[in-house]
């Protein structure tokens, strides 16, 4: 089953790679990037959108960040709550058994 995933994966990673590469070609264009206050040099369009799309993966990495880090967070003490209430029972258990006649 795990040959199966890696051999999944890597289909998709060619998949991604090759539709990349003829996004790359059919985009030659030179353009210049106008942000309204800058004007940024001639670069092929592709390199533009690419450098959009990076821009915007990192930015949702960032905003999701401190959700991660509030889930993470409320697991850890989750955790040490459960593992504070193993104790207590297995404390319990053993006084029980003790009781016993």
């Amino acid at each position: 089953m795990r040959w199966l995933k890696g051999v999944i994966l890597a289909t998709i990673l060619l998949a991604v790679l090759l539709i990349g590469i003829l996004f790359a070609v059919n985009n030659q264009q030179s353009m210049p990037l106008n942000l309204i206050w800058l004007e940024l040099p001639a670069a092929s369009l592709s390199v533009w959108l690419l450098g959009a799309l990076a821009c915007g993966v990192l930015l949702g990495m960032l905003a999701m960040s401190g959700v991660y880090l509030r889930l993470r967070t409320l697991l850890t003490r989750a955790q040490r709550h459960n593992q504070q209430q193993r104790k207590e029972l297995d404390r319990l258990r053993v006084q029980e058994l003790k009781e016993l006649p």
